[in-house]
C-alpha cells in the first residue's frame, strides 16, 4: 500500500466492522436462538465476542501489515507507519475489553477479576508507553510532513570537497579548464526524502552527473553514495527516452563489474525525474591530494598504485566497458591502503542528457586524442588518460595546460608533450619510456592492453626490462 488514501479507507472499513458488526448482528431476532455457542456463553453473546474478536484481531494484522510496507519516506508515512501498532493495539485492548464485559463476564469469572484487571491496566500502561515512544521518535517525520520544502536558493561558491568520501571527490577539473562552472550545477536545492528505496541522509556534494547523496537501504542497513542526474531538462519526449535507455544500460554494464580495485555499483533507477546509481561508499584518499609538491608520492608507491588502478582497467576493458574519465580524483586509495578506481561509465552517463553545443564528454585535462575528436574510444583512451596521471603524480603538473579551453584541446591532440626527464631527471629511463609509449597520440601505438601497461610499470620498479 504505497498511497495513503487506500490504506486509510481500508483501516476504517475494518475498523467499522470491529467496532460496530458485533453489537448490530447480537440484537438481531436470530441472535438468540443461534445454535453454536461457546464457553456456556448466550447465542448473541457468543455472535458478538467471535464477531468483534475476528475484527480487532484482522484490525491489528492490518496495521501490522502497514507498519511493514507502508514507504519510509522520512515524512508522513514514516511518522504513520510507526505509530500505527501501539495505536491500535491501545484501540484493540479498550474495545476488547468493553466486548468482554458485555459479552464475556463468564470468561472474566473464570479468570478472576482481579487478574484479568491487572493484565488489563499493565498491557494498556506498555500500549501507551510504546506510543508515546513511537510518537518522540518519530517527531522530526511529522513535522517534516508539515513544513514547507525550503526555496532553491544559489550558491556563491561550489560546496567543499575535502576528499575523503568518493562520493563527494573535487568535481572541478572541467570546470577549471573551461572557465566557471555553469550557473545551474550552484543551485542548492531540498534533497528529496527517498530515491528509490534509499532513504536520503544528506547532500555530500556534487559530481559529474550532478547532486551527490549519502542514502541508506532499509532493507539491509547498507549505506550508499547516491550520484543523481536531472531528467527534467530534456524538453524533447523522443530524446528524453533515449536519454533514459544509455542511461541504464551504462549503468548496467558498469553494475557487472566485479574487482577489488573498483567500487561497486549496486543499483540505478528514476524517481522524481532524477536518474540516480547506488554506489559503494568509500573513506579515503585520492590521488588528487598527491598530484602536487611537496606532496608526490615516492616511485615505489607510486608505480604500485598506478599499476594496479591498469589492472583494474583491463579488467573492465575485458568486460566491454570503458572508463572515459580516469583522473587523479578518480582513484582513491581507502583507509585500508586499497586502490579503488571510481565513476565507471559515469562520464558517459552524464553526456547522455547533454546536447551537441555542450562541452565535450570528460575531463579535458586527461582526455585522449581521439576523445576529443568524438571518435569512438577503447580502452587505450583510458590508457592514455592513465598516462596523463602518471605524469602528473611524477612532475606535479599536468603534461598539457593552456590558458582556455580551445588551446587545451589543440595541445593535447597535436602538441607533444614534454619530457619527464626534463622535470624529473632522478626519473629511471625506463619509467620514461613507459610514460612516452602511454602518451602516444596515436592509439595503434600505445599499450595495447592497459595490463600491459601495468606490467611494464612494475618491470620498471624491478629495475627489469620486460
Amino acid at each position: 500500500m504505497t498511497h495513503a488514501s487506500s490504506w486509510l479507507i481500508r483501516f476504517a472499513l475494518v475498523s467499522f466492522v470491529a467496532l460496530f458488526a458485533g453489537p448490530l448482528l447480537s440484537k438481531l431476532p436470530f441472535a438468540e436462538h443461534f445454535p453454536l455457542t461457546i464457553l456456556e456463553l448466550t447465542g448473541a453473546q457468543t455472535i458478538r465476542l467471535v464477531v468483534e474478536g475476528t475484527g480487532l484481531l484482522t484490525l491489528w494484522l492490518l496495521a501490522v501489515h502497514a507498519f511493514r510496507h507502508m514507504p519510509d519516506n522520512g515524512k508522513g508515512f514514516t511518522f504513520l507507519s510507526r505509530i500505527i501498532l501501539p495505536l491500535t493495539t491501545i484501540l484493540v485492548l479498550i474495545v476488547g475489553d468493553k466486548t468482554m464485559h458485555v459479552a464475556g463476564q463468564t470468561l472474566i469469572e473464570d479468570i478472576g477479576l482481579q487478574p484479568y484487571s491487572l493484565a488489563y491496566a499493565a498491557a494498556l500502561i506498555v500500549a501507551g508507553l510504546w506510543l508515546t515512544a513511537a510518537w518522540l521518535l518519530n517527531i522530526d517525520a511529522l513535522h517534516h510532513y508539515f513544513t514547507a520544502p525550503t526555496p532553491a536558493r544559489h550558491r556563491t561558491r561550489a560546496p567543499q570537497q575535502t576528499g575523503e568520501s568518493h562520493a563527494a571527490h573535487d568535481s572541478s577539473d572541467s570546470s577549471n579548464s573551461s572557465g566557471a562552472a555553469s550557473a545551474d550545477a550552484l543551485d542548492s536545492e531540498s534533497p528529496p526524502a527517498m530515491l528509490g528505496r534509499y532513504k536520503i541522509l544528506k547532500e555530500l556534494g556534487r559530481g559529474a552527473m550532478g547532486v551527490v547523496y549519502l542514502g541508506k537501504d532499509p532493507t539491509i542497513q547498507r549505506f550508499v553514495a547516491i550520484k543523481t542526474m536531472r531528467l527534467d531538462e530534456i524538453d524533447d519526449a523522443e530524446k528524453l527516452q533515449e536519454v533514459k535507455a544509455r542511461f541504464f544500460r551504462e549503468a548496467e554494464s558498469t553494475g557487472r563489474l566485479t574487482h577489488p580495485n573498483i567500487v561497486t555499483i549496486y543499483d540505478a533507477g528514476e524517481e522524481q525525474d532524477l536518474g540516480y546509481i547506488a554506489m559503494e561508499v568509500l573513506e579515503g584518499t585520492t590521488l588528487k591530494h598527491w598530484s602536487r609538491k611537496p606532496n608526490l608520492l615516492p616511485l615505489d608507491k607510486l608505480i604500485p598504485i598506478v599499476a594496479t588502478a591498469a589492472e583494474a582497467l583491463d579488467y573492465a576493458h575485458r568486460q566491454g566497458v570503458v572508463h572515459r574519465d580516469i583522473k587523479p580524483a578518480n582513484i582513491m586509495i581507502t583507509a585500508g591502503a586499497t586502490v579503488k578506481v571510481m565513476d565507471f561509465g559515469i562520464a558517459k552517463m552524464a553526456s547522455s542528457s547533454k546536447t551537441q553545443t555542450d562541452i565535450v564528454l570528460g575531463t579535458p585535462t586527461y582526455m585522449s586524442p581521439e576523445q576529443i575528436a568524438g571518435k569512438k574510444v577503447d580502452g587505450r583512451s583510458d590508457i592514455f588518460s592513465l598516462g596523463v596521471v602518471l605524469f602528473e603524480m611524477l612532475s606535479g603538473r599536468p603534461p598539457f595546460t593552456a590558458d582556455n579551453l580551445s588551446a587545451l584541446l589543440f595541445a593535447i591532440a597535436h602538441n607533444p608533450h614534454p619530457s619527464i626527464k626534463v622535470i624529473r631527471p632522478d626519473i629511471p629511463p625506463a619509467l620514461q619510456q613507459v610514460l612516452n609509449q602511454a602518451l602516444e597520440k596515436d592509439p595503434a601505438l600505445r599499450f595495447r592492453r592497459a595490463a600491459e601497461f601495468a606490467q611494464e610499470l612494475r618491470a620498471c620498479l624491478q629495475g627489469q626490462a620486460v
